[in-house]
């Protein structure tokens, strides 16, 4: 991501404000990337981060959705790093939901990404996630069936 980017740099503020412990204080600078995008990728970045700070699973996977149209609209290797863990919370917000085969969906998605990750710590714990979704949907993942 270019971090001169206005809307990647609110997005850093509101990942600060969130380490912190400042969680009010990092919704709002989601909130006010999302307000301020001008394009898709933005707008993909943008809901991105506002899907973190939902207060039901209806709502999160809302902005994950957001977040998935956009990347799709901007089509490119760009959003490429987005999808493994977009598709994890897609499948998660479902799992949450109690809806098993678009959980399975997401977790199935997710994984199929997993390779455009770079090696790295971010990478494991996105794979974990993963593996863990798939475990508990009962499933087995993709590559031992």
């Amino acid at each position: 991501m270019d971090p001169d980017n206005p809307i990647v740099k609110l997005c850093a503020q509101g990942m600060e404000a969130e380490s912190a412990g400042d969680l009010t204080g990092a919704k709002a600078y989601f909130k006010q990337a999302w307000d301020e995008a001008s394009d898709d990728w933005e707008r993909c970045v943008a809901a991105h981060y506002i899907a973190r700070h939902q207060n039901t699973p209806e709502a999160t996977l809302h902005w994950n959705e957001e977040c998935l149209t956009y990347a799709k609209a901007v089509g490119d290797e760009t959003v490429t790093g987005f999808y493994p863990s977009l598709y994890l919370n897609i499948g998660h917000s479902h799992e949450m939901l109690g809806h098993r085969e678009q959980a399975i969906e997401g977790y199935r998605n997710a994984e199929k990404f997993l390779r455009t990750l770079p090696p790295g710590p971010y990478a494991d714990m996105v794979k974990d996630g993963v593996a863990r979704g798939i475990d508990r949907m009962g499933c087995r993942p993709q590559d031992a069936e």
